[in-house]
């Protein structure tokens, strides 16, 4: 496993908030869960403890199975809480990695004991078990949620003891893991390896590419198209900056059916396409079009401003000098707080 070669590299850097302390958020759903909860309450460890492992047999007979599995899923968990919560943490991360064990289908549950126990042994400063832990949430339980929050808690502790390491070990597991849930996530975490800590920002944009096209659905997936636009401009590749944020404007037409979102980039990314078109491509004609479209497409941005300054700007170098007059009255009229009437007032406009 990558945690046991970077054992002796460097000491903790600490994740303290990493796990979280608080009570199980499911329903007590039968009385000895009740029972546990408040002597957890009242800070009586041993009761607490003696009325979860009651809890854990006594789950079984509920019905339906899911409430069996949930009441279950509680049981096991408080007790290694109420531990971890009283400061015995040795104890606790024993508890937690028994749990799959005895968890039977519940991979909710397995998960989310092995990354708490994980968390307890990476503030423990056991450094090779804490990896062991982590990488077991995420390769053994990788469509649970809480994969996720083991892999952050990996990169984020990783990327300061051997990035280079971290980012050969998320590579080998980009093919096995490509059909879960953290497929994508695993890539973005590449890519954020790639680009920070390695500093190929070739690299990290072509990983940053494989979201949308491997994971069209993915959260990510805009986010991705960004920073690979930000990136291609860094390369001194506008076309392809340009091309990936018109990718990632198309999404605005498929948002506006029932159910969609817009992405928070599209603002953003309408503005930037039009400085790239003026500045980079020479597009003036282009880039006035895409900052003219900013404030009539995304209404409430605090970016509409900026757009109708920039939109001005285009035409003052088109030679159209009435045209960019015009932007900066509209200016003045709709956002008399503006940092960029000043500005807008170098034109040569009244």
């Amino acid at each position: 496993m990558f945690a046991v070669g970077l054992v002796g590299l460097v000491g903790l850097v600490g994740l303290v908030g990493l796990v979280g302390l608080g009570a199980c958020s499911a329903p007590a759903t039968l009385s000895d869960l009740q029972v546990a909860e408040h002597r957890a309450d009242a800070g009586d460890v041993d009761g607490a403890i003696a009325a979860y492992r009651t809890a854990q047999g006594t789950c079984r007979a509920l019905r339906p199975a899911r409430r069996a599995q949930a009441a279950c899923g509680e049981a096991l968990l408080g007790e290694a809480e109420v531990l971890e919560h009283a400061g015995r943490t040795a104890p606790a991360i024993r508890t937690y990695l028994a749990i799959p064990a005895r968890a039977g289908d519940d991979k909710a549950t397995a998960a989310t004991a092995v990354y708490r126990a994980g968390g307890l042994l990476l503030r423990d400063d056991q450094v090779t078990a804490a990896w062991t832990a982590l990488w077991r949430a995420v390769t053994d339980y990788p469509d649970e949620p809480i994969a996720g929050d083991a892999l952050r808690a990996l990169v984020s502790d990783g990327r300061r003891r051997d990035a280079r390491a971290l980012a050969d070990e998320l590579g080998r597991l980009l093919t096995p893991l490509a059909e879960t849930q953290l497929g994508d996530n695993l890539l973005w975490s590449l890519a954020d390896l790639t680009e920070h800590e390695l500093a190929n920002p070739e690299a990290a944009r072509a990983i940053y590419d494989r979201i949308p096209a491997d994971y069209p659905a993915s959260g990510m997936r805009d986010d991705a198209r960004w920073h690979a636009a930000r990136l291609s401009r860094q390369l001194h590749d506008p076309k392809g900056a340009a091309a990936r944020l018109r990718a990632l404007l198309a999404t605005r037409e498929v948002a506006l059916g029932a159910g969609s979102y817009f992405s928070i980039w599209l603002d953003d990314a309408q503005l930037e396409l039009g400085k790239i078109l003026r500045d980079d491509l020479g597009d003036l004609a282009g880039a006035a079009a895409a900052f003219r479209r900013l404030p009539g497409d995304y209404p409430a941005s605090i970016l509409r401003d900026d757009a109708l300054y920039e939109l001005a700007v285009t035409l003052e170098r088109m030679h159209d000098h009435r045209g960019a007059c015009a932007a900066v009255a509209r200016l003045a009229r709709q956002f008399a707080d503006s940092k960029y009437l000043a500005r807008g007032r170098e034109l040569g406009c009244p």
